[in-house]
């Protein structure tokens, strides 16, 4: 009996082309708490941005409403102990929060980042002196050493910038400087420097853009406990004091009132949980999409 002839093109056919994009989005949005913490990122951004004209007050004007007023048609979250409307401070601190949030990771990441690459790839004393250094800022907590900085800067959200973002520097540095030793090693890397690729090319074009990926889930994460830590410093007085409004700082405001106003405290508390859970969400999110060994599940 003959035998069905067996063709070349069965062997040569290749598999079906996923699309990164694709891929990412699956794996990105496979999870409800994930969607839930993109929701609420964008609706906090919304209100960030376009808090001119969704808070119902000025946060900042002293008696718009009766000292302590309880909720009301008039005032949906009531009033803090001067008079001052809490639903427009809440939507004004999310507008803090955020700020201080982005801008203080994206200054630590500027500066960490690069260290904890040229540390990594150099190998030699510099890498030594970078690493030690970051070792000893590393002694401190990260929160400890906000507070120490923002004591000795002042308070204002400029200084509280500063001082979160030099005490997140370590860390960036020291997650960039173990992936620019993992990456180094590989092939390509060797690839590169066998053909005379200049230190600066070999950096920032191949080693940077094969760790981004983690960075970029460290640096979302970094945003959730940013906010927490800035809301930590309010709430004792050396971050961003009144009449700012800031939500660790409210929360401080409603402390007295907790049995005749407890919204004045709640209210801000529940804000600070929610975006500290999304983003916390967000990040674990990004974490599994950019995996590569989750590519093969799709």
């Amino acid at each position: 009996m003959a035998e069905s002839p067996i063709t070349a093109a069965g062997y040569l056919e290749e598999a079906p082309r996923v699309s990164e994009w694709h891929r990412f989005r699956r794996v990105f949005l496979s999870r409800g708490v994930v969607i839930f913490g993109l929701v609420v990122l964008l609706i906090v951004a919304f209100v960030a941005i376009f808090a001119e004209w969704l808070a119902p007050y000025d946060p900042y004007k002293v008696g718009v409403a009766p000292s302590l007023a309880q909720p009301s048609w008039e005032h949906p979250l009531g009033a803090d102990n001067i008079g001052r409307d809490t639903l427009s401070r809440l939507i004004y601190g999310s507008r803090t929060a955020l700020m201080v949030g982005f801008i203080s990771v994206i200054a630590a990441s500027i500066i960490g980042i690069p260290l904890g690459m040229i540390a990594g790839y150099s190998g030699t004393v510099l890498n030594t002196l970078i690493m030690r250094t970051m070792d000893a800022m590393m002694c401190f907590p990260m929160l400890l050493f906000a507070l120490v900085l923002a004591a000795v800067l002042g308070s204002g959200i400029w200084n509280v910038i500063i001082a979160l973002s030099v005490a997140t520097i370590p860390g960036y540095a020291r997650v960039t400087h173990g992936l620019a030793l993992s990456i180094k090693e590989n092939d390509y890397i060797l690839a590169q420097q066998s053909m005379g690729s200049s230190y600066i090319r070999t950096v920032f074009k191949h080693i940077l853009p094969n760790a981004f990926p983690p960075l970029i889930v460290l640096m979302t994460m970094q945003l959730g406990n940013l906010i927490l830590a800035e809301a930590g410093l309010s709430f004792l007085g050396i971050g961003i004091t009144p009449p700012g409004a800031a939500w660790g700082a409210m929360v401080n405001t409603g402390y007295g009132y907790l049995k005749s106003n407890p919204v004045l405290s709640f209210a801000p508390c529940i804000a600070i949980m929610l975006v500290v859970f999304a983003f916390n969400m967000v990040g674990d999110g990004l974490r599994d999409a950019l995996d590569p060994r989750l590519r093969g599940l799709l």
